[in-house]
């Protein structure tokens, strides 16, 4: 039956129908109108509650059950349903003082489950445990609540057995195989972690068709399932969250997208806390601007993920947004020893810094590389005392590889000050310094790449450190950045190693091709930069006429290969040339520059939805649309041709 057919008096049979099916929405509907009809209805208000409390909008059923409380205080249920809202909206104070009125006679256990689930939400965990304490051993809930604030303590082997031991005696329950997975992700024991989410995971799909599990990422259009208290209870959203967490740490960026995508769908507003946080880190690269706004969003919501704070930090300094950093470090003063460790502090310290005081924050870094190195020392020694012991040498093994977690960025940003400064000696001699615990790091070998490469003198090194990078990744050489194989090329070329770039470029082509055959509509520009870095070298030698017909040739077919990358670096050569023409100091062939002339013309031609440029995503001065392009920019320097060369259209 429609809802605007209902009749008086005939809404709670339809209403019990809804809620059986869950559609708590249309439910909702129907018992709103007729609150507002007749605003003491116990029955109508009671319902509205309970769809308001299965739907996850723990506010509007406190509101609901707060009334009921009032219209008939000697319903003893309604006094727990009132404090159970409130501690689900995590109005803690209210909730705390709600279970004050019930009546610890015939509700006590239930009220001290309630007052320690709140003092555990206000991280009052003293007094979590004082309340647990108070609970009979033998309820199913003491071990479940001990393991939680073991958790919370660090504690989290300890905290692995008591869930285990609770889904002896309970049977299997997502949220016991959810808290167990995450303490072995907490304890890095990743396989072990994804193998409890995988069964969560697979009882979801199985048990519950109807949440659309994974039809999102296989491009099925779906209705949000909304936050019903049924999808809370399989543990979905979590068990996917914590997938993605695992999948990111280990570098699997897709995997860890594909994970947000799978789980049930939700509109945006729908959307957790956590959710939204991991939304917005994934898709950075994509969606900057979204995931900002996102992260600024989070740190405005009570509660919101431990980790916003610091990643919202760190990446407005990736970002270079230093001024926006500083004042959100200046405004959130009261969280940066909560949620910001010293080591975190200390280093975006530095970071903003750099902007004003750039020998300033070397020094800043200095203290902190100089920290880290200890505590790589002290390990080390502990390491070797413990060789014999697998035990506390994988331990020590790990300790290690996170405090070298924290001194690469510091490594890097030291280097990048006099990077900026194309000082390349003294970066170099950074590196040198920290050649005894970086030597087997991968970023570390290869930034030392790039440094010894824009040395000019240095190509045979720069091949004894892209060339191990390259090896490893050999028989799927596109997963190597492109600008690594172009440098690697052109070092080869540069130490008259010609056969070997030419075969590693073959490489490349060969596996392009694959590609292109698996995916016709796909765009690959690996083999188009490395002729563009090879036809930018030549034309930083002088030699124009090869060097900008293999930029040319590079960005053909102009469909497949014409990016915003290539065209950046197909630009450069062009106006390198320009200026040297205009200065009288080349001069170019007619049939080069009726080459140069057509190239633009394609470039204009296919080059209209092609961005010029990536802006940075909180720019408050924006580009108009129109002009960054390829087609608008291809235009100015092929009018710039012809006044440098006289020629006519």
């Amino acid at each position: 039956m429609p809802v605007t057919m209902i009749k008086d008096g005939e809404y709670t049979a339809t209403v019990y129908k809804m809620i059986k099916e869950g559609r708590y929405g249309d439910a909702i509907h129907i018992l709103s109108k007729e609150h507002q009809k007749h605003t003491k209805s116990r029955a109508a208000l009671s319902l509205l509650g309970y769809c308001y409390y299965h739907m996850q909008d723990f506010t509007n059923a406190a509101e609901c059950y707060e009334q009921l409380t009032q219209l008939h205080p000697e319903a003893e249920d309604y006094k727990l349903y009132y404090a159970q809202s409130l501690y689900g909206a995590c109005a803690f104070p209210e909730a705390m003082k709600a279970t004050f009125l019930l009546d610890s006679s015939t509700n006590h256990t239930k009220m001290i489950k309630l007052q320690a689930a709140i003092k555990y939400g206000e991280e009052d965990f003293a007094g979590a445990k004082t309340l647990v304490e108070q609970l009979p051993q033998e309820d199913p809930d003491y071990d479940v609540d001990l393991g939680c604030l073991l958790y919370k303590e660090g504690e989290y082997e300890e905290a692995c057995k008591k869930f285990m031991s609770s889904m002896n005696v309970l049977g299997y329950q997502p949220d016991l195989a959810y808290n167990i997975a995450l303490c072995y992700y907490s304890l890095k024991q990743y396989a072990a972690a994804l193998k409890y989410i995988a069964e969560i995971i697979e009882r979801g799909i199985r048990e519950h068709p109807e949440l659309s599990i994974g039809m999102t990422t296989e491009g099925i259009d779906v209705r949000s399932v909304g936050n019903t208290l049924v999808l809370h209870e399989t543990a979905l959203i979590e068990a996917f969250n914590l997938k993605s967490a695992i999948e990111y740490q280990l570098k699997n960026y897709a995997a860890a997208q594909e994970a947000l995508t799978d789980m049930p769908p939700r509109s945006e507003e729908e959307l957790d806390p956590v959710t939204l946080h991991n939304q917005a880190l994934m898709n950075m690269d994509t969606k900057p601007t979204e995931g900002f706004e996102k992260l600024a969003f989070l740190l405005q919501q009570n509660p919101f993920p431990p980790v916003t704070f610091g990643n919202l930090l760190l990446l407005y300094c990736k970002y270079e947004y230093f001024d926006l950093a500083a004042d959100v470090l200046a405004e959130n003063a009261h969280l940066t020893y909560k949620f910001l460790t010293p080591y975190l502090f200390e280093f975006l310290d530095a970071m903003i810094t750099c902007q004003t005081a750039p020998e300033e924050a070397f020094r800043k870094f200095d203290e902190i590389a100089g920290k880290l190195t200890e505590q790589l020392r002290k390990v080390t020694k502990q390491e070797a005392r413990h060789n014999r012991d697998d035990d506390s040498l994988k331990k020590y093994v790990q300790d290690y590889d996170e405090v070298l977690e924290r001194y690469i960025p510091v490594l890097m940003a030291q280097a990048k000050i006099y990077w900026n400064r194309e000082n390349y000696s003294t970066v170099e001699k950074i590196f040198h310094k920290s050649l005894e615990f970086c030597n087997e790091h991968d970023t570390w070998k290869l930034n030392v790449a790039h440094v010894l490469f824009m040395q000019d003198n240095k190509y045979k090194e720069a091949i004894g450190f892209y060339e191990p990078i390259v090896k490893k990744h050999y028989e799927n050489i596109l997963n190597v950045s492109a600008i690594v194989l172009a440098n690697l090329c052109v070092s080869y070329i540069m130490t008259s190693q010609n056969e070997e770039a030419e075969e590693l470029m073959r490489k490349i082509e060969k596996e392009e091709e694959q590609i292109s055959y698996d995916d016709p509509d796909k765009k690959i520009f690996h083999l188009c930069i490395v002729n563009l870095v090879i036809g930018t070298l030549y034309c930083a030698k002088g030699n124009y006429d090869f060097g900008i017909s293999r930029v040319i040739k590079s960005l053909e077919p102009y469909n497949k290969k014409l990016g915003t990358d290539t065209w950046f670096y197909a630009k450069r050569c062009f106006l390198s040339l320009l200026e040297n023409m205009a200065k009288h100091m080349i001069m170019l062939r007619d049939s080069v520059v009726q080459e140069c002339i057509q190239f633009l013309e394609h470039c204009e031609l296919y080059g209209k939805d092609v961005p010029a440029i990536i802006e940075q995503p909180l720019e408050e001065d924006r580009m108009h649309i129109g002009k960054n392009t390829v087609t608008y920019e291809s235009r100015l320097i092929k009018a710039l041709f012809y006044e440098v060369t006289g020629w006519n259209e």
